[in-house]
């Protein structure tokens, strides 16, 4: 299994995210920022992930690497949650996703500080630190949803909240981790059941969008297809197709069309 070749080089890439020692620059906004530990865990990744896969295109975070006319693409952020990691909050994770004729093949998302590797290969289930998961049979009342204000385009915040509240009158309660993969595979392990982010990059979900689906979720963009792995999406998950579909239904109450 190619996923086993994957996960001692992601936990070998989490030695570079030291705790200290690291510079922060920003990228554009100070709301949007990179570490030197990014930029090392990414050239270490590129790297490495080389040599399993050779040709392979590579899709990732920093540094403008954008090659995804190739069979086989990794799709990398190298730090997911960078705001948490530069303030030594320990919710954020290495994301690698390696997908194959546009479609998410293997997945790995490491937490190295709460010591969390969530794995899958297509067909073959869902694991954490070695052991199968599953989604929760939650129903959308007693539903926990993870959820963001996108950060990064705080013009959309407005139908964020909308749609937020929303959900948040008719479900349990709501969190913000600050690492959609890592959020992505809490709801694989059972702990969360629904999810809505307006914007992310492929690089943010796609290795944890393999691992959902293979411990029983779903996920799907705007228009209720598959996420894209080539251009920012609109993401929602749930631990059912039903949950999904009342998620989807919620967002489209409050938006005809896509803002961007």
């Amino acid at each position: 299994m190619i996923v086993e070749r994957i996960i001692p080089i992601v936990r070998e890439a989490s030695g570079l995210m030291v705790r200290s020692g690291f510079e922060v620059m920003e990228k554009g906004s100070n709301v949007n920022i990179v570490t030197s530990s990014d930029i090392a865990v990414q050239e270490f990744l590129v790297g490495k992930l080389s040599e399993i896969v050779p040709g392979a295109g590579f899709f990732c975070e920093e540094e403008d690497l954008n090659d995804v006319s190739h069979e086989y693409v990794w799709i990398i952020d190298p730090i997911d949650g960078t705001a948490n990691y530069a303030r030594g909050i320990d919710h954020c994770s290495i994301s690698v996703a390696l997908a194959k004729g546009g479609e998410v093949i293997a997945g790995v998302v490491f937490s190295p500080w709460r010591n969390e590797l969530f794995h899958a290969e297509k067909g073959t289930g869902a694991f954490l630190n070695g052991k199968p998961i599953r989604v929760s049979g939650k129903p959308f009342k007693d539903g926990l949803m993870c959820t963001a204000m996108s950060t990064y385009r705080k013009e959309y915040a407005k139908v964020c909240s909308d749609i937020i509240f929303d959900v948040f009158m008719r479900c349990n309660d709501l969190r913000r981790f600050g690492s959609a993969a890592l959020e992505l595979c809490l709801m694989a392990a059972g702990q969360i059941d629904l999810y809505f982010e307006m914007r992310l990059q492929p690089w943010d979900y796609a290795a944890a969008s393999l691992i959902l689906s293979e411990a029983g979720g779903a996920s799907c963009g705007f228009d209720g297809g598959p996420l894209s792995l080539t251009k920012q999406s609109l993401v929602l998950a749930a631990n059912s197709r039903d949950n999904l579909d009342d998620l989807l239904a919620t967002v489209h109450r409050y938006l005809s069309e896509l803002p961007y």
